[in-house]
């Protein structure tokens, strides 16, 4: 029988295990750049996001990589500026400083060093009337289970916050970025033909596309490789293959989602996170049909009045859960992303009152983006595996490692074509 030495878990996802940590760390700096961090921020505010020294993290990451933090950070905004270029009509000056160059002139000069030629040579042809919305487009690797991962985001809609008609999946943001922030919306189509999603924003949100696309990305789990986890879990996605674990477009977010849906329905969760919006969330204006406020940031409501949250219909216990996380989050002793490090984000919500395994790892599911995260105390996987205890269902999940996220989904999608929405929010 093989058994692994202590340093070898196989329950861990590739990237996730002790000997892939400095990986992990150097791929976490590189999301971040590829977010525009280093547009706004040093190196060294870099480093102490991930949580390692500045000399540590140029080590690692030029082992990764082969090349510095700031080239591939150049090397980002050249990519940005030349997909702005070839797929929007903005002008070649508004391209510059969305793409996080501090003057045209650099970019110019940059944009022909690298590439041979001015930057208006690629520029899209204008019709002549400024664009009042941008499109791009989001590859994946197919299939993409669209219906079904449209369908948990529609019965979980916030109103007012998020909305789902005819195909299309549309939401409100506020983003801070460079000291200002960004309220807008977004709606995002699948396009089958071409293997894509196309996400629409107003041109008002140029300057904060790229975090914007990497947070629908993480949102529809548009990294995954749906035939190495369906082949991993056997029988139970062969009936739906490329199903995806929905995300979250704000770590926060989900963190308020999973507190405020213990032990509830979710049209009774969606209601109260209704109100939780419409009470300290911000007016959005010019936003399509269905969307009205943006989900309150974490800084708003770590000031909150515990009585005004428990006014939302939530429990006195609940709503400190909520203005504990939210200050944790806000003053930046935990983030809810999935380059927070993980063992000690896990801790830090363990130690917060009010808030159990379950939630625990409802947010490690979604906002971690952690593929073997499992709720063991979950009632419908109980059911549906005949399992009366944690230990017995642990047990039975063990086959399903390192993708025991998948198959919850799975899971919870069977349970829901019989019993629709008694899952979690």
């Amino acid at each position: 029988v093989f058994r692994p030495c202590l340093r070898c878990r196989p329950e861990l996802a590739p990237g996730h295990g002790l000997p892939d940590m400095c990986s992990r760390l150097a791929q976490a700096a590189a999301g971040l750049i590829d977010e525009g961090f280093l547009n706004t921020a040093s190196v060294a505010a870099l480093a102490r996001r991930v949580g390692v020294t500045e000399r540590h993290l140029r080590r690692i990451f030029g082992a990764e990589f082969g090349v510095s933090m700031l080239d591939l950070a150049q090397t980002q905004r050249l990519l940005l500026a030349k997909r702005l270029l070839t797929e929007t009509g903005l002008p070649v000056t508004d391209v510059a400083l969305a793409a996080g160059f501090g003057s045209v002139r650099r970019f110019n000069h940059l944009f022909l060093q690298r590439y041979g030629m001015n930057p208006r040579r690629l520029r899209k042809a204008a019709d002549g009337v400024p664009a009042q919305t941008l499109t791009f487009a989001l590859g994946y690797r197919p299939p993409l289970a669209w219906a079904e991962l449209l369908g948990f985001l529609a019965q979980r809609c916030i109103a007012g916050v998020e909305h789902v008609e005819r195909g299309r999946y549309a939401r409100t943001l506020e983003l801070q970025h460079g000291g200002h922030d960004f309220i807008g919306w977004i709606a995002v189509a699948h396009a089958p033909a071409r293997f894509v999603v196309e996400v629409t924003l107003p041109v008002t949100l140029t300057p904060v596309v790229a975090p914007i696309l990497a947070r629908v990305r993480r949102l529809l789990d548009l990294g995954a490789s749906p035939d190495l986890i369906d082949l991993h879990l056997g029988d139970l996605a062969a009936g739906q293959p490329g199903l995806r674990v929905p995300g979250a477009f704000d770590g926060f977010e989900v963190a308020v989602r999973a507190i405020v849906g213990q032990q509830i329905s979710v049209a009774h969760a969606r209601a109260v996170l209704g109100r939780i919006a419409q009470a300290f969330g911000t007016r959005v204006e010019a936003a399509p049909c269905g969307l009205a406020t943006t989900f309150p940031r974490a800084s708003v409501l770590a000031g909150a009045d515990a009585a005004a949250l428990q006014d939302t219909g939530i429990t006195r216990m609940r709503a400190g859960a909520i203005i504990a996380v939210a200050d944790a989050v806000a003053t930046g002793r935990i983030a809810l992303d999935p380059r927070a490090p993980l063992d000690a984000t896990l801790a830090a919500l363990r130690g917060i009152p009010g808030i159990g395994e379950w939630t625990v790892q409802y947010i490690a599911m979604r906002a971690l983006a952690w593929p073997n995260a499992f709720p063991d105390g979950d009632a419908v996987l109980k059911r549906r595996l005949g399992c009366a205890s944690a230990l017995a269902l642990r047990r039975h999940a063990a086959r399903w490692e390192p993708w025991r996220a998948y198959a919850v989904l799975h899971l919870w999608r069977q349970d829901e074509r019989s019993q629709p929405l008694c899952t979690a929010i």
